[in-house]
Protein backbone atom coordinates (compact mmCIF):
# COMPACT_ATOMS: atom_id res chain seq x y z
CA UNK A 1 0.00 0.00 0.00
CA UNK A 2 1.35 3.35 -1.07
CA UNK A 3 1.26 6.51 1.89
CA UNK A 4 1.62 10.29 1.28
CA UNK A 5 2.01 12.22 4.25
CA UNK A 6 -0.29 14.95 4.35
CA UNK A 7 -1.15 16.08 7.45
CA UNK A 8 -2.27 19.60 6.28
CA UNK A 9 -5.11 18.22 4.38
CA UNK A 10 -7.00 17.32 7.71
CA UNK A 11 -8.32 21.44 7.19
CA UNK A 12 -9.91 20.06 4.47
CA UNK A 13 -11.17 17.00 5.57
CA UNK A 14 -12.74 18.65 8.62
CA UNK A 15 -14.32 22.37 7.40
CA UNK A 16 -17.64 22.79 7.78
CA UNK A 17 -19.28 23.81 4.65
CA UNK A 18 -16.99 26.46 4.30
CA UNK A 19 -16.48 26.47 0.28
CA UNK A 20 -20.62 26.29 -0.29
CA UNK A 21 -22.57 29.80 0.07
CA UNK A 22 -23.99 31.22 3.00
CA UNK A 23 -27.80 32.49 3.12
CA UNK A 24 -27.84 35.39 0.82
CA UNK A 25 -24.01 34.99 -0.82
CA UNK A 26 -23.59 34.65 -4.54
CA UNK A 27 -23.17 30.67 -5.80
CA UNK A 28 -19.47 31.43 -7.69
CA UNK A 29 -16.39 30.82 -4.79
CA UNK A 30 -14.81 33.94 -6.94
CA UNK A 31 -17.42 35.93 -6.08
CA UNK A 32 -18.23 35.17 -2.67
CA UNK A 33 -14.50 34.84 -1.16
CA UNK A 34 -13.66 38.92 -1.38
CA UNK A 35 -16.96 39.88 0.25
CA UNK A 36 -15.43 37.38 3.09
CA UNK A 37 -13.76 39.10 6.05
CA UNK A 38 -11.04 36.66 6.99
CA UNK A 39 -8.87 36.97 4.05
CA UNK A 40 -6.49 34.68 5.62
CA UNK A 41 -8.91 31.60 5.99
CA UNK A 42 -9.59 32.48 2.45
CA UNK A 43 -6.00 32.14 0.94
CA UNK A 44 -6.96 36.04 -0.14
CA UNK A 45 -3.51 37.56 -0.40
CA UNK A 46 -4.26 40.56 -2.24
CA UNK A 47 -6.24 42.58 -3.30
CA UNK A 48 -6.76 45.57 -5.44
CA UNK A 49 -9.36 47.96 -7.08
CA UNK A 50 -10.93 45.36 -9.89
CA UNK A 51 -9.09 42.07 -9.08
CA UNK A 52 -7.61 40.09 -5.84
CA UNK A 53 -5.21 37.04 -5.61
CA UNK A 54 -6.22 33.71 -4.49
CA UNK A 55 -3.96 31.28 -3.33
CA UNK A 56 -5.14 27.80 -4.77
CA UNK A 57 -6.33 25.00 -2.53
CA UNK A 58 -4.92 22.74 -5.02
CA UNK A 59 -1.81 23.91 -5.77
CA UNK A 60 0.54 22.15 -8.77
CA UNK A 61 3.18 23.51 -6.40
CA UNK A 62 3.61 26.03 -3.81
CA UNK A 63 2.68 29.11 -4.18
CA UNK A 64 0.25 28.71 -7.39
CA UNK A 65 -1.78 31.66 -7.48
CA UNK A 66 -5.13 33.04 -9.27
CA UNK A 67 -5.18 36.40 -10.02
CA UNK A 68 -9.10 37.14 -10.20
CA UNK A 69 -11.31 39.90 -11.10
CA UNK A 70 -14.22 40.88 -9.61
CA UNK A 71 -16.56 41.12 -12.38
CA UNK A 72 -18.02 37.74 -12.79
CA UNK A 73 -17.47 36.93 -16.59
CA UNK A 74 -15.62 33.72 -18.48
CA UNK A 75 -15.20 35.96 -21.13
CA UNK A 76 -11.91 37.69 -21.24
CA UNK A 77 -13.53 39.64 -23.65
CA UNK A 78 -16.16 41.08 -21.59
CA UNK A 79 -13.39 42.92 -19.22
CA UNK A 80 -13.21 46.87 -19.44
CA UNK A 81 -9.88 48.30 -20.07
CA UNK A 82 -9.28 49.27 -17.07
CA UNK A 83 -10.32 46.19 -15.32
CA UNK A 84 -7.68 44.48 -17.96
CA UNK A 85 -4.73 47.31 -16.88
CA UNK A 86 -6.02 46.51 -13.01
CA UNK A 87 -5.53 42.82 -13.67
CA UNK A 88 -2.39 42.68 -15.50
CA UNK A 89 -0.76 45.11 -12.91
CA UNK A 90 -2.20 42.90 -9.94
CA UNK A 91 -0.04 40.13 -11.96
CA UNK A 92 3.41 42.18 -11.97
CA UNK A 93 2.56 42.39 -8.17
CA UNK A 94 2.04 39.10 -7.96
CA UNK A 95 5.30 37.66 -9.76
CA UNK A 96 7.27 39.82 -7.57
CA UNK A 97 5.59 38.57 -4.42
CA UNK A 98 6.03 34.75 -5.30
CA UNK A 99 9.62 35.76 -6.37
CA UNK A 100 10.39 37.57 -2.85
CA UNK A 101 8.84 34.77 -1.14
CA UNK A 102 10.04 31.69 -2.64
CA UNK A 103 12.49 32.30 -5.02
CA UNK A 104 11.36 30.28 -7.93
CA UNK A 105 13.22 30.21 -11.22
CA UNK A 106 10.97 30.09 -13.27
CA UNK A 107 6.60 30.83 -13.55
CA UNK A 108 4.07 29.23 -15.77
CA UNK A 109 1.18 31.63 -16.03
CA UNK A 110 -2.39 31.82 -17.88
CA UNK A 111 -5.97 31.72 -18.62
CA UNK A 112 -7.87 27.91 -18.70
CA UNK A 113 -10.91 29.56 -20.65
CA UNK A 114 -14.07 26.84 -20.68
CA UNK A 115 -14.12 23.14 -19.79
CA UNK A 116 -12.16 21.68 -22.52
CA UNK A 117 -9.29 24.20 -21.84
CA UNK A 118 -9.24 22.57 -18.49
CA UNK A 119 -11.19 25.26 -16.72
CA UNK A 120 -12.92 23.80 -13.46
CA UNK A 121 -14.47 27.33 -12.99
CA UNK A 122 -15.58 27.93 -16.49
CA UNK A 123 -18.00 31.05 -15.42
CA UNK A 124 -15.33 33.34 -13.68
CA UNK A 125 -12.11 33.62 -15.47
CA UNK A 126 -8.30 33.58 -13.01
CA UNK A 127 -5.28 33.21 -14.20
CA UNK A 128 -3.07 30.69 -12.73
CA UNK A 129 0.52 32.10 -11.53
CA UNK A 130 2.36 29.24 -10.66
CA UNK A 131 6.09 29.37 -9.73
CA UNK A 132 8.87 26.40 -11.01
CA UNK A 133 12.22 25.27 -9.81
CA UNK A 134 14.31 23.19 -12.01
CA UNK A 135 13.46 19.70 -10.96
CA UNK A 136 10.60 20.28 -9.31
CA UNK A 137 8.72 17.37 -11.67
CA UNK A 138 10.11 14.15 -10.28
CA UNK A 139 8.96 10.60 -10.80
CA UNK A 140 5.81 10.89 -8.64
CA UNK A 141 3.32 12.08 -11.01
CA UNK A 142 5.10 9.34 -13.85
CA UNK A 143 5.21 6.42 -11.47
CA UNK A 144 2.77 7.11 -8.63
CA UNK A 145 0.17 9.70 -10.65
CA UNK A 146 0.79 11.31 -7.19
CA UNK A 147 1.95 15.16 -6.50
CA UNK A 148 4.03 16.00 -3.64
CA UNK A 149 3.37 19.52 -2.45
CA UNK A 150 6.12 20.03 -0.27
CA UNK A 151 4.69 22.93 2.27
CA UNK A 152 1.45 23.73 3.29
CA UNK A 153 -0.62 25.90 1.95
CA UNK A 154 -1.30 28.01 5.23
CA UNK A 155 2.42 28.45 5.13
CA UNK A 156 3.06 29.50 2.12
CA UNK A 157 0.22 32.17 2.32
CA UNK A 158 1.81 33.68 5.58
CA UNK A 159 5.29 33.70 3.36
CA UNK A 160 3.55 35.60 -0.15
CA UNK A 161 1.23 37.97 1.97
CA UNK A 162 4.37 38.96 3.70
CA UNK A 163 6.04 39.78 0.71
CA UNK A 164 3.25 41.31 -0.48
CA UNK A 165 2.69 43.53 2.64
CA UNK A 166 6.29 44.49 2.09
CA UNK A 167 6.18 46.04 -1.31
CA UNK A 168 6.06 49.99 -2.26
CA UNK A 169 2.30 51.39 -2.80
CA UNK A 170 0.61 48.40 -0.33
CA UNK A 171 -1.50 48.72 2.94
CA UNK A 172 -1.98 46.57 5.75
CA UNK A 173 -5.59 46.66 7.12
CA UNK A 174 -6.20 45.64 10.78
CA UNK A 175 -8.07 42.58 9.32
CA UNK A 176 -4.80 42.06 7.89
CA UNK A 177 -6.19 42.30 4.16
CA UNK A 178 -2.82 43.89 1.99
CA UNK A 179 -4.18 46.51 -0.46
CA UNK A 180 -2.40 46.59 -3.35
CA UNK A 181 -2.37 50.75 -4.99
Amino acid sequence: MDRLFAPWRIDWVERDGEDGPEPGEPDCVFCRLPERTEDRESRLVARSDHAFVLLNNYPYNPGHAMVIPYDHTGDYRDLSDEVLLDHARLKQRTFDAVEDALSPQAFNAGLNLGGPAGGSIEDHLHTHVVPRWGGDTNFMPVVADTKVIVEAVADTYDRIHEAFAAQAGTTVADSGAVRVE
